[in-house]
């Protein structure tokens, strides 16, 4: 047996202190044994078709939900998020796995394609018949942030279930306790659907993520966290010799541009609430508008002013671990101490735990340092202060790509002309309102450009499901040999595409 590291213990955000418990760290024995357990249940779980495996999320859902109050009471003990956020969470995470069994068993994720053999003006064509199916065991990272709907249970592990994969968690070291807690839940409910062992695993500690991601069982890797963890796990996967698919989200600012009509229309609703997007859940929210666009003059200063006295009056919770308190103290000290950078706004200083005071900054548009445009995880935001539409636009071609990006707009206004350069920027346009908050949906896109992703792909909602699947065409294949998506008969129907034409299900 070989040790990696020999403990993962839990703290209370809102004290620092250690908590009771804590979970061992994962050693090459464990990667092994709960690798290869994956890897053992991906044909079973595969062979349950998509029936049983919307039956087996519905049962994940239930199982979580009955044990709401014991979930929520530990996650809170862990995070200090609050128990009415991470109710909310919890109500998101099992809505999520039952959407996702609504996904699965609608069908047309499988892009199921028939082109039946006939004459082509290139001659004879084949029977070709195509459908999506499951890559094999993926590698799941839990994020700090989101205990329940970015962890154990998150979206990464729903869509990677529902395609019909294995998941293997590598457990984020912020929430130790309540990973357990909800993993067991998990594996007891599995169980209880008839599904293999090894449908869900679980690892600890920071090393066993490197380790997991090399491991050549595993066939796709999720990941949300810090650009950095991003690129090291990258740089694991592309020493592999079959390097996998990694889907990453990983940095992003979420710029929100404030219209001078808009500023003249709604300066204090405005100002207020962008602070309130801010500052909730301490800025540890991986859409925060952490950059905003606000005009010059007496409208965009009673906006601004409007953000200052939010930002006094705004309750934080504590930040969710010491590294991240730390970063975001020696972060803003540095962004403060930058040319043409003056302070608007800071909550007072406090001493316990891992509190930080939420921050907000201006500068000008003309004047704006890079690391105005650079993402500060935490309840901070920047303000940049712009004189006229060529101000504007030219702040827009500097910005880093993003998840989303906002623009709010007087009643009267038609689309501005720079507001295309912002849409290359995102990977979802808000329209007066504010980029917290990801709807699960069948339109809903989590994503955008690097460094926000590393990949086209969502996160979040149906499409999700589309990471981790691969197509295959079956040539010439007897019946008997094809899935039944794909046969002229199914007991099953899914929306298909059959010689060029679209048919839907009956």
């Amino acid at each position: 047996m070989t040790a990696i590291h020999t403990w993962t213990a839990a703290y209370d955000p809102r004290t620092g202190r250690e908590l009771p418990g804590g979970e061992a760290a994962s050693d090459s024995d464990d990667i092994e044994r709960v690798v290869a357990a994956a890897a053992a249940a991906a044909p079973k779980l595969e062979a349950l078709g998509r029936a049983g495996r919307a039956d087996l999320l519905r049962g994940l859902a239930r199982a979580l939900d009955a044990r709401r109050d014991e979930v929520v009471t530990r996650a809170d003990g862990e995070t200090a998020l609050g128990q009415k956020r991470l109710a909310g969470e919890l109500d998101r995470t099992v809505y999520q796995l039952a959407f996702f069994a609504d996904v699965i068993e609608e069908g047309s994720y499988v892009e199921a394609t028939i082109d039946h053999t006939g004459q082509t003006p290139m001659g004879l064509r084949p029977d070709l018949r195509r459908m999506l199916v499951p890559l094999g065991p993926v590698a799941v990272f839990g994020a700090s942030n989101f205990p329940l709907a970015f962890s154990v249970p998150g979206g990464d592990t729903v869509s990677a279930l529902a395609a019909g994969n294995p998941v293997v968690v590598k457990a984020h070291g912020s929430h130790p306790g309540t990973s357990r807690l909800v993993f067991d839940i998990l594996r007891d409910a599995v169980s209880d659907a008839g599904a293999p062992d090894g449908t869900i695993g679980i690892l600890f500690g920071r090393e066993a993520g490197e380790r997991l991601v090399r491991h050549p069982a595993v066939r796709a890797v999720g990941f949300t966290g810090s650009l950095s963890g991003g690129r090291a796990l990258l740089d694991a996967i592309n020493s592999r010799e079959d390097p996998i698919p990694f889907y990453g989200e990983l940095s992003s600012v979420n710029t929100l541009v404030v219209t001078e009509d808009a500023a003249s229309e709604r300066a204090v609703e405005i100002g207020t609430g962008v602070v309130n997007s801010v500052t909730g859940s301490a800025g540890q929210l991986c859409t925060k508008p952490g950059l905003v666009l606000v005009p010059a003059g007496e409208d965009g200063d009673a906006l601004v002013a409007a953000a200052a006295a939010a930002l006094d009056g705004a309750e934080v919770v504590p930040l969710l671990n010491q590294r991240i308190q730390k970063s975001y103290v020696e972060d803003t000290r540095q962004l403060r101490a930058r040319p043409g950078v003056s302070t608007v706004a800071e909550g007072s200083p406090v001493r316990d735990g891992f509190r930080v005071p939420p921050l907000l900054v201006t500068t000008d548009a003309d004047h704006a340092p890079d690391a105005a445009f650079a993402e500060y995880f935490g309840p901070a935001a920047v303000i940049v202060r712009y004189a006229t539409p060529t101000e504007l636009t030219a702040v827009i071609r500097r910005l880093p790509a993003s998840l989303t990006a906002s623009v709010h707009l007087g009643k009267a206004e038609v689309a501005p002309p720079w507001l295309d350069g912002l849409r290359r920027t995102a990977g979802r346009l808000v329209f007066n309102g504010y980029p917290t908050g990801v709807a699960v949906s069948w339109a809903q896109h989590h994503g955008g450009p690097w460094p926000a992703t590393n990949s086209v792909f969502t996160s979040v909602g149906a499409t999700a499901i589309r990471r981790f699947l691969r197509p295959v065409t079956w040539q010439d294949a007897p019946a008997e040999f094809l899935p039944d998506e794909l046969s002229d008969a199914p007991a099953h129907p899914v929306p298909r595409r059959v010689d060029g034409v679209l048919e839907l299900a009956t």
